[in-house]
C-alpha cells in the first residue's frame, strides 16, 4: 500500500507541476492577445473564453470528446488537458494584461524592431508576475486537488493521482465499516477499523503540499488578484 500512495503522490506531483506550467503559457498567450486593442479579432475570442464559462458541455460530451474523439484514455493527459485552459483565469489576465501592460510601450518596442514574441517574453511577462503567480496558483489548487478525471478516464494503477488513491481508500475503509461480515470479525475481538484516524491522516496528506506551496506564492497573490479583478 505504501508503495502505491508513494507512485500516486509522484503523479500528482508531476501533473501538478507540468499542468500548472501549460495552464500559465496557454492561459497568459491567450489573455496577451485579446488584450490587445491591434488585434481584430479579440472581441470575438473574448466572447468566445465567457460563453464557455457560462455554458458548459456536460460530462458525457466531454467524455465523448477525451475517449472516442482524441483517445486519451489512460493517458498522463487525461489528467492534464481537462484544465490546461480556464476561462475565469483568462479573463483575470486579459484585465490584468491590459492594466499593467500600456500600449505605448508595446508600440515602442516594434519601433524598435522586437518581434511579437520577443515583446512577450521580455517585455510583458516580467510586468505579468504577480498576475501569473495568481493563475498558477488556482491551476495548481484545481490539478492537485483533482480526482474526478481519474475516476473517468484512468484505470491503471500506475496513471493513479494521490486523491483518486485517497477517495478509494476512504471508499473502502466505509464499506468495510458497514459491511455485516465486518462488524461479525469485529464482534470476534479484532479491534475497530479507525475510520477517523484515516479522514483526518488523509486530509493532511492532501493539504500539506499545497500549505507548503503557498508561501512561494503569497508575496505576489493578493496584487495579482486585486489588479486582475478589476472591472474596467
Amino acid at each position: 500500500m505504501s508503495s502505491k500512495i508513494f507512485q500516486a503522490f509522484g503523479v500528482s506531483i508531476f501533473i501538478t507541476v507540468f499542468g500548472t506550467f501549460v495552464n500559465a503559457t496557454m492561459t497568459s498567450l491567450y489573455a496577451y492577445v485579446i488584450s490587445r486593442s491591434n488585434f481584430p479579432f479579440r472581441r470575438f475570442f473574448t466572447i468566445f473564453a465567457l460563453i464557455t464559462m457560462l455554458f458548459a458541455p456536460g460530462m458525457v460530451a466531454n467524455y465523448l470528446v477525451m475517449v472516442n474523439l482524441i483517445q486519451l484514455k489512460d493517458t498522463i493527459w487525461a489528467l492534464i488537458l481537462p484544465l490546461a485552459l480556464g476561462p475565469f483565469n483568462i479573463l483575470v489576465m486579459r484585465t490584468f494584461f491590459k492594466k499593467t501592460v500600456p500600449d505605448s510601450i508595446i508600440e515602442s518596442a516594434r519601433i524598435d524592431g522586437a518581434s511579437e514574441m520577443k515583446i512577450f517574453l521580455s517585455i510583458v511577462l516580467p510586468l505579468a508576475v504577480p498576475g501569473i503567480a495568481t493563475i498558477s496558483l488556482f491551476a495548481a489548487l484545481g490539478y492537485w486537488n483533482d480526482w474526478f478525471n481519474a475516476l473517468l478516464y484512468i484505470q491503471k494503477d500506475s496513471l493513479v493521482p494521490l486523491q483518486a488513491l485517497l477517495m478509494r481508500i476512504q471508499s473502502n475503509l466505509d464499506y468495510l465499516a458497514k459491511s455485516s461480515g465486518m462488524a461479525a470479525q469485529i464482534q470476534g475481538g479484532l479491534a475497530a477499523l479507525p475510520s477517523e484516524t484515516a479522514r483526518m491522516a488523509i486530509v493532511v496528506v492532501a493539504t500539506l503540499p499545497i500549505a507548503i506551496t503557498y508561501p512561494f506564492f503569497q508575496r505576489y497573490f493578493v496584487g495579482g488578484l486585486t489588479i486582475g479583478g478589476v472591472k474596467e
